[in-house]
C-alpha cells in the first residue's frame, strides 16, 4: 500500500482555528496520483472530520495542494490547551494518508 509520504512533503500550519496542510509532490507523476488520491473527502475520513470541514485548492503553478481543515485545532492557539495548538504534528499524520492504487494512463 501507498501512503502519501512516499510521493510527497507536507507542511502545517494554523489561521485561527483552521489547519493548514500543504502538500508538495516530488514530481509530475506524483501530482497526477495525488490529485486523483488525496481528496477532500479521503482527507476528511482521515482526519475522523466532517467532509465539510475540508477544502482543497490546487496549486497548479506550484504544483501542490492546500488543504485547509476548519474546527479541527480545538480553538486554536490561543483558545486551545492541546499541546499542538499550531497543529504542527497532524502533517505527519497527513503523510499516513493511504492512497488507492493509481490508474494507468
Amino acid at each position: 500500500m501507498m501512503i502519501l509520504d512516499d510521493l510527497a512533503t507536507v507542511r502545517a500550519g494554523d489561521k485561527g482555528d483552521a489547519l493548514i496542510l500543504a502538500v508538495f509532490p516530488r514530481d509530475e507523476e506524483a501530482y497526477a496520483v495525488l490529485r486523483q488520491g488525496a481528496t477532500e473527502e479521503r482527507v476528511a475520513a482521515h482526519f475522523q472530520c466532517s467532509p465539510g470541514q475540508v477544502r482543497r485548492l490546487e496549486q497548479t503553478v506550484v504544483r501542490a495542494f492546500v488543504f485547509r481543515l476548519a474546527g479541527v485545532l480545538g480553538g486554536g492557539v490561543t483558545g486551545s490547551a492541546t499541546l499542538d495548538g499550531h497543529g504542527k504534528t497532524l502533517s505527519y499524520h497527513l503523510a499516513t494518508l493511504p492512497l488507492p492504487p493509481s490508474r494507468p494512463r
